[in-house]
């Protein structure tokens, strides 16, 4: 009896950990205050200071192939052209939250 608890519990666990995305597990909103503290001077309301044709909305986004979370969390974590890296400024559960942050505000048009 011992064995058949063990093994549907090792199932369930399994295919928890199995079909669960990291991004799910983001936070927005705690996204959204590290943004406001690390991003907004490039990234106000979802713009782009630097490059105005590649701004944060779903569309360029889009264009640009960035739309995923796991894109934005590689280019915060690794920078890119005149945007600098994050990584070791911010812990990678910070960087998947602004990813987080980044793709629900895309999604609502950045109001």
């Amino acid at each position: 009896m011992k064995k058949i608890i063990s093994v549907l519990l090792l199932g369930v666990t399994i295919f928890t950990f199995a079909f669960s995305s990291p991004a799910l597990a983001a936070d927005a909103a705690a996204g959204k205050a590290i943004f406001a503290a690390n991003c907004n001077a490039c990234h106000l309301g979802g713009k782009n200071v630097v490059n105005a044709a590649k701004t944060l909305s779903q569309a360029d986004l889009e264009k640009y192939d960035m739309y995923s979370a796991e894109k934005i969390i590689y280019q915060v974590t690794n920078g890119k052209n005149a945007m600098p890296a994050f990584k070791g400024r911010l812990q990678p559960e910070q960087i998947e939250n602004v990813a987080a942050y980044v793709m629900a505000q895309a999604e609502n048009g950045w109001k």
